[in-house]
């Protein structure tokens, strides 16, 4: 990757990472599944609403011809995603969690390849191969010998192989409409679906405690519209496979923000297993890419 994409890229995986501790305070302080996902993409939703009508700014409403993909692509990536991880946690440890969302740049990568016909070279591969091992020793630190996959293991992998779809098929639209427009379009056509959490809302939100609102305020804000526009800057400049790669940090980052905001101590194989899992991120930027000279006219092909 370009300094630019790396740069967005790198923002967006220190960002996420750290929303898993924030949705912990989010629930342990009186929020339920639905509602916490409800609420924080309605305050992304407002954000993106004020930005748009914000007197001089530039803001072009999609074309007719994009809307269903759009729609599609909205559903995929923010409802599915969010709603699976949401209530997939409620069953399955963060350490269970965190490796099967981080197997996400495996099945990104087979996709670009189908798709926008990118290529990894077998260092590339190796490089996938050791960024996922080193989830596997964050969530084996995190978890001890009990790691195990329960019934709601199958909606976290779901929710992963959804937003490789999403990280793929987003980027044709990316040589249309800038990475914020692009991003509020997805943003609330994907809020529509969590209005099915709407009863007994108001109840909740007496019901949390200060902590618990202001750490949903920041999801909605950070991890889930700002991070997701640099996600999609990163995305517009560079390979979805290279971009990928760096998820394999969030579980990195995860550790680190549990500790700071939860007290969570990590592990000795955790730690260990972040560094094998930055080594995989740089072995995949470093050596991994292969652009070949039709790749461009394909993305714009499919566009």
């Amino acid at each position: 990757m370009n300094a630019k994409a790396f740069s967005f890229a790198l923002f967006s995986v220190l960002i996420w990472g750290s929303s898993f501790a924030a949705i912990r305070v989010s629930l342990q302080g009186g929020y339920d599944a639905g509602h916490n996902v409800l609420v924080r993409f309605l305050v992304a939703s407002a954000l993106f609403a004020v930005y748009a009508a914000w007197p001089g700014t530039k803001f072009r409403l999609p074309h007719r011809s994009d809307m269903l993909r759009i729609l599609l692509l909205g559903f995929t990536g923010i409802s599915i995603y969010h709603i699976f991880v949401t209530f997939g946690m409620e069953t399955v440890s963060a350490g269970t969690a965190g490796m099967l969302v981080g197997s996400g740049p495996i099945f990104t990568a087979l996709i670009a390849a189908a798709v926008l016909k990118e290529r990894l070279t077998r260092p590339g591969w190796l490089g996938m191969g050791i960024g996922f091992a080193g989830i596997s020793l964050i969530a084996l630190g995190a978890e001890g010998a009990s790691l195990t996959l329960t019934g709601g293991a199958l909606l976290v992998l779901m929710a992963a192989c959804a937003a490789s779809v999403f990280f793929v098929f987003q980027k044709p639209l990316l040589t249309r409409y800038t990475a914020i427009e692009l991003t509020a379009y997805f943003t609330w056509a994907g809020t529509l679906p969590f209005l099915i959490f709407s009863p007994g809302l108001l109840d909740a939100l007496g019901n949390a405690t200060l902590e618990a609102h202001a750490a949903t305020v920041y999801v909605g804000l950070f991890p889930a519209a700002v991070a997701y526009v640099t996600w999609a800057s990163a995305l517009s400049s560079a390979s979805a496979s290279s971009v990928s790669s760096l998820i394999y940090l969030e579980p990195a980052v995860a550790i680190v923000a549990a500790w700071l905001w939860l007290h969570e101590l990590p592990t000795g194989l955790s730690l260990f297993g972040g560094v094998i899992a930055i080594s995989g991120v740089l072995l995949v930027n470093a050596l991994g890419w292969r652009r070949r000279t039709g790749a461009r006219k394909q993305v714009e092909s499919h566009a």
